[in-house]
């Protein structure tokens, strides 16, 4: 397996100089996605973004993966203006959109093919990835033998074959249900723990964010701005239930309290004592 990435653990990897975006709609808007975002990121940190449905997640994240280019601001990846992709990055988004027609371990593979990388190098990594994600056993069947959580799995360890230094993650859990999420953040936090790669993960749930993260960055409504920066200083491995951790539930606290402030979470006012009731 190839050694890990020689990084300065004090300059960012990751840095976004007063970021903003600008979509054109079909009718001739302008709609502002980001609002002057400063972000870095250092080597091997868990980064996790939330927000609300549009506050520009997912728009950040394709920014910093060379998706997208900015209208205004800068981005650099490891030092170097971001232009276009890049092999240092590995991507994985809430469809794991695996090829129906390779089996796990070829579609595992298949950065390697893209990349054009030696296969025979990484094939052993990427049989050591499918057994850290328990599908040691599943490498020949094809993804409609699969269930939802096992293809999320394989696409982690596509994600990470060709060993790149960062991982940007757009909602990858979004479409499991509760029980196999909690699996699959597990699987994903032994697969970071081995290597350490920088991670910026984007998720809607707040539990996940703390279960994972070693920062937390909150954003507000559109256009979308980081509002609040949270460092979470919770022992790894993290248990899988976290709710009886009273360090947990402040940190969680304190993010919907800040939702709250933003508008974006809303209580329920108590009835007036003196309505008539029907």
């Amino acid at each position: 397996m190839p050694a890990p990435l020689q990084q300065d653990e004090t300059a960012p990897v990751i840095e976004l100089t007063a970021v903003s975006k600008i979509f054109a709609t079909t009718s001739g808007d302008r709609v502002r996605a980001l609002d002057s975002t400063n972000l870095e990121v250092k080597p091997g940190e868990f980064i996790t973004v939330v927000g609300a449905s549009g506050c520009g997640k997912t728009t950040l994240l394709r920014l910093i993966a060379g998706l997208e280019r900015c209208s205004s601001g800068s981005i650099r990846v490891n030092g170097t203006e971001q232009t276009g992709p890049s092999e240092q990055i590995g991507i994985v988004f809430q469809d794991p959109t695996l090829l129906p027609w390779r089996t796990v371990l070829e579609n595992v593979l298949l950065p390697v093919q893209v990349l054009k990388l030696d296969s025979r190098t990484h094939r052993p990594r990427a049989l050591a990835l499918l057994d850290t994600v328990g599908l040691a056993d599943f490498q020949n069947k094809y993804p409609h033998e699969l269930s939802g959580g096992m293809r999320q799995r394989v696409a982690i360890a596509r994600a990470l074959v060709h060993d790149p230094a960062m991982l940007l993650m757009d909602e990858p859990f979004g479409a499991l249900d509760a029980l196999t999420r909690l699996q699959v953040r597990t699987d994903l936090e032994a697969l970071w723990l081995r290597r350490r790669p920088t991670v910026v993960f984007i998720t809607h749930s707040v539990e996940e964010a703390v279960g994972l993260s070693d920062r937390i960055l909150v954003m507000g409504p559109s256009p979308g701005a980081v509002v609040d920066e949270i460092r979470v200083d919770l022992p790894r491995p993290r248990p899988i239930v976290l709710g009886d951790v009273q360090a947990f539930t402040a940190y969680v606290d304190r993010i919907h309290r800040q939702f709250e402030r933003l508008g974006v979470l809303h209580g329920v006012e108590a009835p007036d004592a003196g309505a008539v009731r029907p």
